[in-house]
């Protein structure tokens, strides 16, 4: 999960900005970041998307510490004009869309525990910034972020949130991007974990799905387990194409009489590039009932 999944209140952006206290973090902090960035670094090395190591390279980010925001900024800003903004966790919808419109990145201000290497519920400052911040240097896929958050406004006014979600889950978490060897990873909540990335990539259980927006509105998602399909964009300025071109606000009146579809269904007309074998997900009946 993001900062992205909030809950709704009436907090404001000033209200959910905090301060990161990077001199606080302790050497066990700053030793969980290191294991956590090594790990990662070498299980994605093959499956996620050269974009996102070169943009790990232009943002600088190393496993030696945590980053202090305000360094790591100068770089991002320096790249396509973004900062991170650190944050104490899920922040609510509105002040969410507000600052990725602004250019502005919530990031969680803390980091896992060691007994939490491999799974945290809530985001921490290693999903966040390793697994969303490297590729807002890359122009078009931060494009892509500013035109989700300036979406996220119109979307609240016009009952479409649940529909910004399902964009957010499948492209922003847990996209694959088409490459000259075939999908590779590039989403936030694949990035950043250690089981999904070999999952996504290696495992045949899973379906890899050319990427269409509609069939991606529609279709719901879980949060608590690996993916039983994925979508795969061609590239990131073809995502963004995609995702502009067509208004949202007419598309949530057009789609909410439609039925939801399933993660774990391949549709009639559904562009497979791979079609899972189901094996992980296959007995999955309680989160089959209850996708948002």
């Amino acid at each position: 999960m993001s900062a992205g999944h909030a809950v709704l209140n009436a907090k404001t952006v000033d209200e959910c900005i905090v301060d990161q206290n990077w001199d606080q973090y302790s050497p066990e902090d700053h030793d969980t970041w290191n294991k956590l960035f090594s790990r990662q670094v070498s299980t994605l090395k093959g499956r996620a998307c050269d974009e996102y190591f070169e943009s790990l390279r232009v943002l600088g980010l190393t496993g030696e510490t945590i980053p202090d925001f305000e360094k790591m900024n100068k770089s991002l800003r320096a790249a396509t004009g973004w900062e991170v903004v650190p944050v104490q966790g899920l922040i609510p919808s509105r002040p969410f869309f507000s600052m990725l419109a602004n250019k502005q990145f919530p990031a969680g201000n803390f980091i896992r525990k060691p007994e939490e290497l491999d799974y945290l519920e809530e985001p921490d400052i290693f999903h966040d910034v390793f697994g969303h911040v490297p590729l807002l240097t890359h122009p078009a896929y931060a494009d892509y972020m500013l035109a989700y958050g300036r979406a996220g406004h119109d979307a609240m006014e016009n009952k479409g949130v649940k529909f910004l979600a399902r964009l957010n889950w499948y492209t922003i978490e847990f996209g694959l991007i088409n490459s000259a060897d075939g999908p590779k990873i590039y989403g936030a909540g694949i990035v950043s974990s250690y089981g999904e990335a070999k999952y996504a990539i290696d495992n045949p259980s899973s379906n890899h799905i050319g990427f269409d927006l509609e069939r991606v509105l529609r279709t719901g998602y879980y949060i608590d387990d690996l993916q039983a399909s994925y979508f795969v964009v061609d590239s990131f300025e073809k995502l963004f194409e995609e995702c502009i071109e067509r208004p949202f606000v007419p598309l949530y009146e057009e789609l909410r009489d439609k039925p939801q579809l399933s993660p774990f269904v391949l549709e009639d007309d559904d562009n497979v590039i791979r079609k899972g074998s189901g094996e992980y997900w296959k007995d999955f009946p309680a989160i089959k009932t209850k996708l948002k």
